[in-house]
């Protein structure tokens, strides 16, 4: 298997004209068949996996210190997610991948190019899962240690909110029924908590052992505070995602 990583950088290879325009411009130069997309702040392994999917979605893992709460938090609800990511594309019916650590075939993503929303500024790698369950394509996962890429935390506060209102904010463009129904599960489960606290008592368990098969390193107690903060702070990002003039 031939492959190319592609890694864009703000203010290098996207000519100002953001993320999507670098890996468009990456990738159609790469002469191979597949490419692994990559962050530039993300340690990711050297060696690449063998596949013959269309996507490949590969896990995360964040690497955080234990003295900062704000990175403790961090470190949890990034377990969940990769749980949640891992788990759905298992189950055929994948709903989040993140393109710091994907594989995909070449000519298929050149192919998916208008439908990642060239005129949004981020939300490459969510689009793209989107066009390509739509168009039929061999989508897997390899939750596979060797192929793990590493992550850092935020360190404020304000850059930490400033992505997800970032993520919040392509929301309202997402078409996947798969995606939506557990955009809108989520929410409503969350909002739930807030009219009534006491249904944490059967909505952590759950979520503590999503965390769990993740990243065995989270504590118990910081997955709780995650659990009581997470319905406020994901109002306050949805809230300023769908109001901020652009992303």
């Amino acid at each position: 298997m031939s492959i190319t990583p592609i890694i864009p950088q703000r203010g290098i290879n996207d000519e100002g004209k953001g993320k999507k325009f670098a890996l468009h411009k990456l990738i159609s130069a790469a002469g191979t068949d597949y490419v692994w997309l990559q962050d530039d702040d993300v340690i990711v392994p050297h060696r690449a996996p063998e596949t013959q999917a269309d996507l490949l979605i590969l896990h995360l893992k964040m690497e955080a210190g234990d003295s900062s709460l704000l990175e403790r938090l961090q470190k949890a609800e990034y377990a969940a997610i990769q749980q949640i990511s891992i788990q759905t594309a298992q189950q055929g019916k994948p709903v989040m991948c993140s393109g710091a650590n994907l594989i995909v075939r070449r000519d298929r993503w050149l192919e998916s190019w208008p439908d990642l929303h060239p005129e949004i500024p981020s939300g490459d790698d969510m689009f793209l899962l989107e066009s390509f369950k739509r168009r039929g394509l061999k989508i897997e996962t390899l939750d596979d240690d060797r192929y793990t890429a590493v992550v850092h935390p935020h360190k404020s506060w304000q850059s930490f909110f400033k992505q997800r209102m970032r993520w919040a904010g392509k929301a309202p463009h997402y078409t996947d029924r798969d995606i939506v129904r557990y955009g809108a599960l989520v929410l409503g489960l969350n909002i739930l908590q807030i009219l009534c606290p006491l249904i944490i008592v059967v909505k952590f368990p759950y979520e503590y052992s999503l965390i769990k098969k993740r990243d065995a390193s989270v504590s118990l107690v910081d997955a709780f505070i995650l659990e009581l903060l997470y319905p406020f702070y994901m109002l306050i990002c949805i809230i300023g995602g769908l109001f901020r003039r652009a992303w």
